[in-house]
């Protein structure tokens, strides 16, 4: 229980800060998350609000990665499991407790988009200077993955541009 409140301290001040960086025009430039272990950087212009996990009602005959619609402020919303998404073929199983700590991270209003992704475990916001390197993204990455820069504890967090994401025809179809 004390973690559930931890979480919700976390995500009231990441939202208020995120906020505060929107309409101050700090130099805050992502939001850090990580979602499968993977650690991912999302541009906060492309970001809309950080929901606590809620429950999704499960879609039929849609992709393995697109779990079901969930009630966000009243609206519907789409929610992608990122993870499987990326990686198809790899089994992810999360519990209803790991569910309980994960988090919904919706694309910015302005895309006109109503989807969420799951996110793991949020890890605040970044600007340029929290990082010492950046390398193009792999060879052969998809076209919405960025550069990947590494932090000053050498840690590797891979850029995600959301607006290139919600424009691709894979992951605008989601029946199977």
């Amino acid at each position: 229980m004390a973690n559930r409140e931890a979480l919700r301290e976390l995500q009231t001040r990441l939202a208020s800060r995120l906020q505060a960086a929107r309409s101050e025009g700090l130099s805050v430039r992502w939001l850090a998350a990580q979602v499968g272990g993977v650690r991912y950087l999302f541009p906060l212009a492309q970001c809309g609000e950080i929901f606590p996990w809620t429950p999704v009602q499960p879609a039929a005959y849609t992709q393995p990665w697109f779990m079901g619609v969930a009630n966000l402020r009243g609206g519907l919303c789409g929610v992608v499991d990122l993870v499987r998404f990326m990686a198809p073929d790899t089994p992810v199983v999360r519990s209803d407790a790991a569910l309980s700590e994960c988090s919904l991270l919706s694309f910015n209003a302005g895309m006109e988009l109503n989807c969420a992704m799951l996110v793991d475990q949020l890890s605040g916001l970044r600007g340029p200077d929290a990082f010492t390197a950046s390398a193009p993204a792999a060879e052969g990455a998809p076209g919405f993955l960025g550069p990947i820069h590494t932090d000053t504890a050498g840690l590797p967090w891979q850029e995600i541009n959301l607006l290139s994401l919600s424009q691709l025809p894979s992951f605008l179809s989601i029946s199977a």
